[in-house]
């Protein structure tokens, strides 16, 4: 089992900055890809970015240019700048993460952002 632990968000003015951290415990070894994923009320639920074990990284239209994911494979965490922050992404931030073995997916419990206007 994998237990994430999310942490950084909070309340910012559009054009601002903030940066969320994921520390993940247990099975470390097993985990495959990380990312996070957001859910806004009365939206759909989007991902937001995820990277590979590898490095690769794959982020949505929305974010594209504006968000940076990273991670830090010694320290079992992963990394969301995010820049340039608009009120469209004021949600709830989740980590995630998913087993090599299985392919089972674990989930943080979540960091409110809030960009106000």
């Amino acid at each position: 089992q994998v237990q994430l632990v999310e942490s950084g968000g909070g309340l910012v003015q559009a054009g601002g900055s903030l940066r969320l951290s994921c520390a993940a415990s247990g099975s470390t070894f097993n985990i495959n890809t990380m990312g996070w994923y957001r859910r806004a009320p009365g939206k759909q639920g989007e991902l937001v970015a995820q990277i590979s074990s590898g490095g690769n990284t794959n982020y949505a239209d929305s974010v594209k240019g504006r968000f940076t994911i990273s991670r830090d494979n010694a320290k079992n965490t992963v990394y969301l700048q995010m820049n340039s922050l608009k009120p469209e992404d004021t949600a709830v931030y989740y980590c995630i993460a998913d087993l090599k073995s299985t392919g089972q997916d674990y989930w943080g419990q979540g960091t409110q952002v809030t960009v106000s206007s």
